[in-house]
C-alpha cells in the first residue's frame, strides 16, 4: 500500500513538478489535493519544456493516471487550455480522472479576487488574481459551486442565485462595479459540462481502491510548507493546505495509508508575492540567484524574491509534515560561489532563536545569522551520483541534511529530467 506525499518544504517554487514528474514512471496515479491554476510546474523532458498550472504533472507519464483529487479549485477554462496544449505536443490526457466534489473557480470568484486585491492597496496579500480565495470562501461559507453542480441545471441556477446574492451588492456597492447576472454564469459553466463529463468521477473510492489493490499512488501539493493558510506565514498564505495532512482531506485517504512524505527543497531560497522573508538578498548576489535560477513565476510571471537557504523554515517543515526525506534541487545554481551563507537561526529582540517563531510579529522582525560554507567553481550537471560531486557541494549537502531534519535522498543538479542523483529510492 504505497502512498507518498510530495510537497514544498518552502514557500513553492521548490522544483515539485521533477520531482513528481521523475517518479512518474513509478507510481499508477499521480494526484493534485489542493490548490488550483495559482500552482505552476515547469518539467523538463528531453528538449521539450512543458509548464503546468493546473493537471498534476503526472499527465507527462503515459502509464500514470493524472488525477484531480476534491480538494482542488478549478476554472474549467484554464484545464481546457492546459488540456488543448496538452494534446497539440502529442501528450495523451485521456486517462486525466477529476473528483465530482471539486469546486469549480467562477468568474464571479475572479471578479471578486481582482477588485478586493486592488482595493487593499499597500495591504494587498499578493494573489495571483484567478480566484482561488474566493472561490475557498464560497466553499467554506457552503455557497459554493461543484463539478457535479454541472449536470443539474436547477441546483446550479440555486447555488449561483445565493453566491451573488451577497456578492453583487459587495461589487456595486463598495467597488461600483456592475451586477453579475446569474443567467449569464450559468450558462457559461453549463457549457463546459458535456466535455468534463468524461473525466468526472469518484476519485475517492478509486484511490481507496488503487491502494488497496497494491498500487502506487503519489499526492502532489502545490505551492509551499510555508503558504499553508493554517501552518505558513499568515496572511500571507494560500486558501488551502499544502502541507502533508491536506492530503488526506484533499483526496479522501486517510493518514494510516500514507508511507512516505518527500519534502522539496530548493538549494537556497524563494517566495513570490508579499510577506516576511528573512534570508532575502537586494544585493548582487540576490540577482544572480534569480538569472542563474531562472527565478520566474511559472504561473504568475513575477521575479521571485531570492535568497539563501534558511534551515530555520527546513526544521519547520520537517516538523509539520512528518517529512520522512527531502529531495534538493537547483544545487547546480550554486556553483561559482566562493562562499555560500546558510541561515541556522535569527535574532529576534537580541536573542537567538533556533525554531520558527509562532508570533507573526516575531517573524517579521527576525534576522537571519548565518554560517558561511565554503563554495565550488566545478560543473555538477553531470553528476549522475553523490561522490561525482565536489568535496565541497557534498558538504554543502551534508550540512544542509543535518540541519533540516530529515535524510536528502535525491538532488537536482541541472533542470533536465535526467539531471538528478538519487541517493535513496522514494519507493
Amino acid at each position: 500500500m504505497p502512498a507518498l506525499v510530495l510537497l514544498g518544504a518552502q514557500w513553492g517554487d521548490e522544483g515539485k513538478g521533477k520531482a513528481t514528474d521523475l517518479l512518474g514512471g513509478s507510481v499508477d496515479y499521480v494526484v493534485r489535493y489542493q490548490g488550483g491554476n495559482n500552482a505552476g510546474h515547469t518539467v523538463v523532458v528531453g528538449d521539450q519544456k512543458y509548464a503546468l498550472h493546473l493537471l498534476p504533472s503526472g499527465i507527462l507519464t503515459p502509464e500514470c493516471t493524472p488525477v484531480i483529487g476534491n480538494g482542488v479549485v478549478i476554472d474549467p477554462s484554464v484545464l481546457f487550455s492546459e488540456l488543448n496544449g496538452l494534446n497539440e505536443r502529442g501528450v495523451d490526457t485521456s486517462k486525466l480522472l477529476i473528483s465530482g466534489n471539486a469546486h469549480v473557480i467562477t468568474p464571479y470568484n475572479v471578479t471578486v479576487d481582482k477588485v478586493t486585491e486592488r482595493f487593499l492597496g499597500k495591504r494587498k496579500i499578493g494573489t495571483t488574481g484567478r480566484g482561488i480565495g474566493p472561490t475557498y470562501a464560497d466553499k467554506i461559507n457552503r455557497v459554493g459551486i461543484r463539478i457535479q453542480d454541472l449536470y443539474d441545471e436547477s441546483i446550479l441556477t440555486q447555488k449561483v442565485e445565493a453566491a451573488l446574492d451577497g456578492k453583487n451588492q459587495l461589487l456595486t456597492k463598495v467597488f461600483n462595479r456592475r451586477a453579475i447576472e446569474v443567467g449569464q454564469v450559468v450558462e457559461e459553466l453549463l457549457s463546459y459540462a458535456d466535455r468534463l463529463k468524461p473525466y468526472v468521477a469518484d476519485t475517492v473510492l478509486i484511490l481507496n481502491q488503487a491502494l488497496e489493490d497494491d498500487k502506487v499512488v503519489l499526492f502532489e501539493g502545490g505551492q509551499g510548507t510555508l503558504l499553508d493558510i493554517d501552518h505558513g506565514t499568515y496572511p500571507f498564505v494560500t486558501s488551502s493546505n499544502p502541507t502533508a495532512g491536506g492530503a488526506c482531506t484533499g483526496a479522501g485517504v486517510g493518514p494510516t495509508k500514507i508511507s512516505r512524505v518527500i519534502g522539496i527543497l530548493k538549494a537556497y531560497t524563494t517566495r513570490v508575492g508579499s510577506g516576511p522573508f528573512p534570508t532575502e538578498l537586494f544585493d548582487e548576489d540576490g540577482e544572480a540567484l534569480r538569472r542563474i535560477g531562472g527565478e520566474r513565476g511559472v504561473t504568475t510571471g513575477r521575479d521571485r524574491r531570492c535568497g539563501w537557504f534558511d534551515a530555520v523554515i527546513a526544521r519547520y517543515a520537517t516538523r509539520v509534515n512528518g517529512l520522512t526525506d527531502f529531495f534538493l534541487t537547483k544545487l547546480d545554481v550554486l556553483t561559482g560561489w566562493e562562499q555560500i551563507p546558510v541561515c541556522v537561526a535569527y535574532e529576534i529582540d537580541g536573542k537567538r532563536v533556533e525554531e520558527l517563531p509562532y508570533s507573526q510579529t516575531d517573524f517579521h522582525h527576525a534576522k537571519p545569522i548565518y554560517e558561511t560554507l565554503p563554495g565550488w567553481s566545478e560543473d555538477i550537471t553531470k553528476a549522475k551520483s553523490f561522490s561525482d560531486l565536489p568535496k565541497n557541494a557534498q558538504d554543502y549537502v551534508k550540512a544542509l541534511e543535518e540541519m533540516s531534519g530529515a535524510p536528502i535522498s535525491a538532488i537536482g543538479v541541472g533542470p533536465g529530467r535526467d539531471e538528478t542523483i538519487e541517493i535513496n529510492s522514494f519507493i
